[in-house]
């Protein structure tokens, strides 16, 4: 039966299909018992499968049948990541899959490595937030931080900012967002790519501020180099001074441990005056058995001079 309930899901999915990236069934969301550790996206014309726990051979084949079934000539392929093993290279479980394709999101081109051992280049929950930042950045100066492969930078340059400086401590992923950029025909003297652990340095950042918005979006938990509980409040101390008056923030945090009281905390302990503006979550793609789980974005207006 449980079975049922996830093909059911799937199904009524494809039933909506287009030549957007989307998420197809978010376990994650704890929403249907016993696929916790699965999530399938839509990367057209490829299916992503990952498992955050081992599958059996049978579960998958059966899987790929029906994605096959109901998908028809929209797939192109079948993918397997299986992130419970980071020394494992994910698996064409059928068809075939480029080592690098580009998706279009509400006319916007990115970049996605369906191949790649861990992320692939390109989170669909965060939908709502670019779209957030495409509306609200046109003729400002922004920060992006912890920057990945530039998804907020795209966004805000096709929005109309007039600057963005992406910082991440990974030059790769930087690059990576540099062809986003290109792939969307952006001045890229517009776009600067930092490679740089703020945490050793906020006096660059400072020196290249003031900024009148700020995007936070880091990883909960990245080895050491990043912790929430830790590092956040890092950040938080730092924004006054890097922000105009009445600069705006959008900070996101997504982390099963974390709910949207650890964000709204954050901003009364350090940000007492600032004001929210905007309260998103992931979006009907995105369920959750606990609605205090899963992607949360605040978007904030500092108090003014």
């Amino acid at each position: 039966m449980k079975m049922d309930a996830l093909l059911n899901e799937i199904a009524a999915k494809s039933q909506s299909l287009t030549d957007e990236p989307r998420r197809i069934f978010h376990g994650r969301g704890q929403t249907i018992a016993g696929y916790e550790h699965l999530v399938i996206d839509w990367y057209p014309p490829v299916v992503l499968i990952t498992l955050y726990r081992q599958e059996k051979p049978a579960f998958l084949n059966e899987l790929k049948q029906h994605l096959d079934d109901l998908f028809k000539a929209k797939l192109q392929g079948v993918v397997v990541q299986d992130r419970s093993n980071r020394d494992e290279n994910s698996m064409i479980l059928c068809g075939t899959c480029p080592t690098d394709l580009v998706v279009t999101e509400a006319g916007l081109n990115f970049s996605v490595r369906p191949l790649s051992r861990q992320n692939v280049g390109f989170f669909p929950d965060m939908k709502t937030g670019r779209q957030l930042v495409r509306q609200i950045s046109r003729n400002k100066k922004v920060l992006n931080l912890f920057a990945y492969t530039c998804g907020f930078s795209v966004a805000a340059i096709d929005g109309g900012a007039k600057q963005v400086v992406n910082v991440d401590m990974n030059a790769n992923l930087l690059e990576w967002g540099r062809e986003n950029h290109r792939l969307n025909n952006h001045d890229l003297r517009q776009v600067s790519f930092i490679a740089h652990n703020l945490f050793k340095s906020f006096g660059r950042l400072k020196q290249l501020g003031p900024f009148e918005m700020i995007i936070i979006d880091p990883p909960y938990r990245q080895g050491d180099n990043f912790r929430a509980e830790r590092d956040w409040p890092k950040i938080m101390r730092h924004l006054p001074s890097l922000l105009t008056p009445n600069g705006e923030i959008i900070a996101a945090v997504s982390a099963p441990e974390l709910g949207q009281n650890f964000l709204l905390g954050q901003f009364r302990e350090y940000l007492p005056d600032a004001k929210r503006l905007t309260a998103l979550t992931a979006g009907a793609d995105f369920p959750e058995a606990d609605s205090d789980k899963g992607l949360h974005i605040q978007h904030y207006r500092l108090a003014g001079a």
